[in-house]
């Protein structure tokens, strides 16, 4: 009998204990009101829900069921993190533009076990100020007015002309290489073999996944694929520092070897990491852009057509027919400004952006406590119908009216304050170098395919194939 009343106890302790845990899981402690939503299963959270795959280029399902029942801002668990979301335009502006103050940047388990080292993982601000001011000096607005502009007309005119010798292409696979290519030049004046960037395709839709690495899981084949990268980077900085060319490239890496010394997160294993890591994020945010202009423009024929008739008047106005795309050119480009704002506006390539919380903040009558992940979701605020008529639909021409002063809070394809992405303007101009080459110099027709899914990054189900063919002068 005594035997008997152990168990009773020892069952019941445990019941209580575990009763009781997944009570404060579902009730995390707060000083306020915490946003409605709900904490999912224990550990897991809602994390399952919130990497599922939806085949809409819609706001995820996630983020879309739970605004619609808890509002603009809700709570959930994701990845063992408790988590609130926003879609509040208002108050996104205001919170990141108060990085240091309520908020510090963040990133993925994922993310930091890819492109950070130890010793760069909890630099913070230091190491995004560093890698700002260079990455503007080599991507930023005057190189790209001095000389990438030129380099980019040059490049994807002959990547075009690559794809007429074939009967069909996937548009995103074989941007990958040409972005691949135009990016390692810049960072590191080297020219990749073709199959090495294909290899790195879809690479962030293994990063939006549980870090596990085990054969078969999408982030252990991630992790293989940026080996292949940091092997390359690697062997480009050792060959640089055995020749000593330091200074002689006039490249990103140059740049960053004159450097080293000076800041101390800058070493032979962070470096590779470094470029590597800018290399993708040109990769993953252009390749999926591009894509989709592709895709909207051959569905729209009437845009097309005057994307075209804004192009050829640029180049009838020219005294020298053979000359090439000059920046005040780019800048005149009105429509195909307002072509690039609609693709990212329906893009969305980054699915959100994550900010800890460093102090509890106050909003709306909730609180959002220290401690605490704060996931912003662009395609929340792109897509949402009161602020965008009819979202889903491609229509460039809804830019004419949009001001600078709406765009300030409800247009972040970029981030928004201190984090404004410093590849902006080369996303931009390189977008609308490709346009320029292609509606002027070339003619595509659709194959097959452009089936779009969210997981939650953008990407396409079973690729998206044109035909490529010369235009008749």
């Amino acid at each position: 009998m005594e035997i008997w009343y152990v168990w009773v106890f020892l069952i019941s302790f445990i019941g209580v204990s575990v009763g009781s845990w997944i009570y404060r899981w579902r009730n995390p402690k707060c000083k306020g009101t915490l946003p409605p939503g709900s904490m999912g299963l224990p550990l897991i959270g809602e994390t399952l829900s919130f990497f599922a795959t939806s085949k809409s280029i819609d706001i995820h399902p996630f983020v879309k069921d739970r605004l619609r029942r808890y509002g603009p801002l809700f709570k959930t668990s994701i990845a063992g993190w408790p988590v609130v979301v926003s879609s509040d335009p208002d108050f996104n502006h205001h919170v990141l533009q108060q990085e240091g103050k309520l908020v510090d940047f963040y990133l993925m388990d994922s993310f930091t076990k890819l492109f950070l080292h130890d010793k760069t993982k909890d630099l913070g601000g230091s190491l995004h100020k560093y890698l700002r001011r260079s990455g503007l000096t080599h991507f930023g607005f005057e190189p790209l007015k001095r000389k990438l502009l030129s380099e980019f007309e040059v490049v994807v005119n002959h990547e075009l002309h690559e794809w007429t010798k074939q009967p069909e292409i996937d548009v995103k696979l074989n941007v990958v290489p040409m972005l691949f290519d135009l990016s390692s030049q810049i960072v590191m004046s080297y020219k990749p073999e073709r199959n090495v960037a294909e290899g790195l395709n879809n690479m962030l839709q293994g990063l939006m996944r549980f870090p596990l690495y085990f054969p078969g899981t999408a982030f252990y084949r991630c992790v293989q694929k940026q080996r292949i990268g940091i092997r390359l980077a690697s062997r480009v900085l050792e060959e640089r520092m055995k020749a000593r060319s330091c200074n002689k490239n006039g490249d990103l890496l140059d740049q960053v070897m004159g450097d080293i010394g000076k800041e101390e997160f800058l070493t032979k294993e962070t470096i590779p990491l470094l470029l590597f890591g800018l290399i993708v994020a040109s990769l993953e945010t252009l390749s999926p852009a591009i894509t989709l202009a592709t895709m909207y423009l051959l569905d729209n024929p009437s845009d097309l057509q005057e994307l075209t008739e804004e192009h050829e008047k640029i180049l009838k106005k020219r005294e020298d027919g053979s000359s090439g795309l000059v920046w005040e050119e780019y800048k005149s480009m009105t429509f195909t400004h307002y072509v690039i704002n609609e693709i990212l506006r329906l893009a969305n390539t980054t699915p959100g952006m994550l900010r800890k919380v460093i102090t509890d903040i106050h909003v709306n009558g909730y609180t959002i406590p220290k401690d605490w992940i704060l996931l912003v979701v662009p395609a929340a605020i792109h897509l949402n119908p009161n602020i965008y008529e009819d979202p889903l639909t491609f229509n460039p021409s809804r830019w004419k009216n949009i001001g600078s002063n709406a765009m300030a809070k409800n247009f972040i394809p970029f981030g928004g304050g201190n984090r404004h992405c410093i590849g902006a303007d080369f996303t931009k101009v390189l977008v609308a170098v490709h346009l320029h080459v292609w509606v002027t110099k070339f003619r595509l027709t659709k194959i097959k395919g452009g089936n779009v899914i969210r997981s939650p990054i953008l990407g396409f189900t079973d690729g998206f194939y044109v035909k490529v063919s010369k235009k008749q002068c």
